[in-house]
C-alpha cells in the first residue's frame, strides 16, 4: 500500500491539472496562431506562470485499490499483482488465468 501523504499529493496534482487545464490549452493556441517571436515569448512566459503541478505530464496512473505507482494495466486501473490476484479468485469477468 501506498503512503496517504503519495496518495493526497496525487490527487491535489489531479485537481491543478483540471483547474488549469482550459488555460494551457488556450494559452498554446494562442502561441501557435501569433506571428511575432516577442509576443510569443510573453505567452510562453504567462504559460510558465502557471503551478508546474499543473502540468499533465506530471500526472501518474495509480492502482486503484493499493496506490501503487508502477506496472498499472490502464483497462483495469490496476497493477500488475493485484489485476493477478483478482483474475484468479475470479472477480474479473472475462479475463483468463494464466500461472507461471
Amino acid at each position: 500500500m501506498a503512503r496517504k501523504s503519495l496518495i493526497q499529493r496525487e490527487k491535489k496534482r489531479q485537481k491543478l491539472e483540471q483547474k488549469y487545464h482550459l488555460i494551457r490549452r488556450s494559452s498554446k493556441k494562442e502561441i501557435s496562431k501569433v506571428p511575432s517571436l516577442s509576443e510569443k515569448w510573453k505567452i510562453h512566459g504567462k504559460l510558465q506562470s502557471s503551478p508546474r503541478n499543473s502540468a499533465p505530464t506530471r500526472l501518474h496512473r495509480r492502482c486503484f485499490s493499493t496506490g501503487r505507482p508502477r506496472a498499472n494495466y490502464r483497462d483495469f486501473g490496476l497493477s500488475g499483482h493485484i489485476l493477478r490476484e483478482m483474475v484468479h479468485a475470479c472477480l474479473l469477468p472475462g479475463a483468463t488465468r494464466s500461472s507461471w
